[in-house]
């Protein structure tokens, strides 16, 4: 097969990759939280088809570094725009196959795809929306390719997951994940085409309303916190509450809020 993403993905570049990542995710958020009740339960000896929306460039980097922590004993693949792929030819070495334009593209597409499922290790990610698409939108359209492969691959388990980046009360956002039911794909097996894609667009539309709800509670105890970022706005302007703080003789925090609507005030007498 030219081009296997199986042999020219490189685990160790993963991990390597996959931590440049985090580092990123790290300035980029306040937090990186997983609503509860948290991760799907994946049993072992089965491939996996994660199915997402796409709202953001930041996709990518929240998925490999789930790939390499939480999923770091399942080898994970996604497509990828096939010129994006040409411009940077190592994210073939992180997983990374080409997704053309038209049939021809879609024939490779699934035949890639059918090739890393063959591997009961697997995990393979897709942003099925195809485009960066606003999170608010409805009804949720994905592109063909997933309800083909989703009939495909029987002995897969199909998971839905919800994504969204919302502003709380810090100068960066955060990013919110919630994930779904899995699904087995043999379900769908007898299904036409267009049964599937209209049921895997209605579970996912259902995890992305429950998770716009968990955004807008604001309330961080309805997430497990993976990742912890920035906080404060910095410059002049935090270098002054910390100049109140020594003056006060009270320990600093730059975080702004408690996730419940008060202004911080975790700067507790020093002894």
């Amino acid at each position: 097969m030219p081009d296997d993403p199986v042999a020219l993905r490189s685990r160790l570049l993963c991990w390597f990759f996959g931590g440049v990542m985090a580092r990123r995710l790290r300035r980029g958020f306040h937090a990186v939280r997983l609503a509860r009740p948290g991760w799907p339960v994946l049993p072992s000896g089965r491939p996996v088809i994660v199915y997402l929306n796409h709202p953001s460039w930041w996709d990518p980097a929240l998925l490999i570094v789930m790939g390499t922590t939480r999923f770091r004993g399942r080898p994970g693949f996604g497509p990828i725009d096939g010129e994006m792929l040409r411009r940077y030819r190592f994210m073939r070495r992180i997983g990374l196959f080409g997704l053309e334009p038209g049939r021809a593209g879609s024939v490779t597409f699934l035949r890639n795809a059918e090739h890393i499922l063959a591997d009961p290790r697997a995990m393979l990610w897709i942003t099925a929306e195809g485009a960066f698409t606003d999170p608010r939108r409805r009804p949720v359209t994905l592109r063909p390719g997933i309800a083909h492969l989703v009939r495909r691959a029987p002995s897969a388990l199909v998971v839905p997951l919800a994504v969204e980046y919302p502003f709380w009360d810090e100068c960066t956002p955060e990013a919110l994940l919630r994930f779904g039911e899995p699904m087995d794909a043999a379900s769908f097996a007898e299904l036409p085409v267009p049964e599937i894609a209209a049921d895997l667009e209605g579970r996912l539309e259902m995890v992305m309303d429950q998770l716009a709800l968990d955004a807008q509670s604001r309330d961080p105890a309805r997430f497990l916190t993976l990742m912890e970022g920035t906080v404060g706005v910095g410059g002049v302007y935090d270098l002054w509450r910390r100049a109140r703080a020594w003056a006060g003789g009270r320990a600093f925090s730059a975080a702004h809020n408690d996730g419940q609507g008060r202004i911080q005030r975790r700067e507790v007498k020093r002894p």
